[in-house]
């Protein structure tokens, strides 16, 4: 039984990989981190997990973390994890990094979307956790970058067409919309109720921090610079993630080929479903889940490609995706853990 600890226990990340992890038939949760709330139980901040956990919230003290787990999983905002993690990983305790911190291989990519960065030495050893694409890689790591949330809907969708050549890199825009959750826990104007509520709306356009992180990952596997004009938007839900993604076929690309190069690419992802039926993703059918739910159409008319994909922000875009980076780094089953049914309604 491998013993983790979850640092940043009580944000909405944190608190998804404490619900995740207390139910992981491979893995004891034997310490949990919070800043604000150390001293309490984990039940009386989230009191669905009354009977299921009695954790209490330490503080942050890395010398006890070495002492008492082998793995992390750092649920801290950015900037935070580069000043733990060298530590860690020096004890020998493995690393998975829900910040952005260590998704970039490029320190220059980082920098321009964030903050200086304190521990550039470790970025040529970190591998970007997006389970489905570098499971290899992900298998012999110490140290995982996880992706962000809107990156895996845009990066499980495109990587297996720009690595077959079908679509053109310079014609790529994403369209998506995430619930409020994305944005924390931690109260704001902009996640108010009454701003949100009956509302819809984008922000960030075009200089959303996520965009490096994507234009990084498809210009590697497009081995080309590539650019992809990314438009968030904010709905008012608590979780769930969907974003549409338009592209430019090559020539002589029909829809069967690209639907036969994604069967090949997902065949034995057991967390990416693809509407191959025609369905096209809808964010009430992976909620609680880790699956991404992908469909695509092709418009004749345009020659367009819609690519649609949809998770579940806070598990396979944060929490769940960290088990399944874990599940592979420790040999274990990916879906160890992650495979609850989805909610019919």
């Amino acid at each position: 039984m491998t013993k983790a600890a979850v640092v940043g226990a009580t944000g909405y990340a944190g608190a998804e990989l404490v619900r995740i992890l207390t139910m992981h038939p491979e893995v004891d949760l034997a310490l949990i981190t919070s800043r604000q709330y150390a001293g309490q139980r984990f039940a009386a901040i989230y009191p669905g997990m009354e009977t299921l956990s009695t954790l209490v919230c330490e503080s942050l003290a890395v010398e006890t973390l070495v002492q008492r787990v082998s793995i992390v999983f750092l649920a801290l905002p950015h900037e935070l994890p580069m000043t733990i993690a060298p530590q860690l990983l020096e004890a020998g305790i493995r690393v998975v990094d829900l910040s952005a911190d260590f998704r970039f291989a490029s320190r220059e990519r980082y920098e321009s979307a964030y903050q200086p960065h304190k521990s550039p030495h470790l970025l040529a050893n970190a591998v970007y956790g997006l389970s489905e694409i570098y499971r290899d890689l992900i298998a012999d790591a110490v140290l995982v970058g996880n992706p962000g949330c809107y990156p895996t809907t845009v990066l499980l969708p495109l990587v297996p067409l720009l690595r077959d050549g079908l679509i053109d890199a310079d014609s790529l825009v994403a369209d998506a919309k995430s619930g409020v959750s994305g944005a924390g826990r931690s109260p704001s104007l902009t996640t108010h109720f009454c701003e949100v509520n009956e509302s819809y709306k984008p922000y960030k356009v075009a200089v959303h921090r996520h965009n490096p992180e994507m234009d990084e990952i498809l210009s590697r596997e497009a081995q080309s610079e590539v650019h992809i004009t990314f438009v968030p938007h904010l709905v008012p839900m608590a979780r769930g993630m969907l974003t549409t993604i338009y592209a430019r076929p090559r020539d002589g690309v029909t829809e069967k080929k690209i639907w036969d190069c994604l069967r090949s690419a997902y065949d034995r992802a057991p967390f990416v479903r693809l509407g191959t039926d025609g369905r096209i993703p809808d964010t009430r059918f992976v909620r609680g889940t880790n699956f991404c739910d992908i469909g695509l159409r092709l418009d004749a008319v345009s020659n367009r490609l819609v690519l649609v994909a949809a998770i579940d922000n806070l598990v396979k875009g944060a929490a769940g995706q960290a088990v399944q980076n874990m599940n592979l780094m420790l040999g274990l089953d990916e879906t160890c853990g992650l495979m609850p049914a989805p909610y019919p309604l």
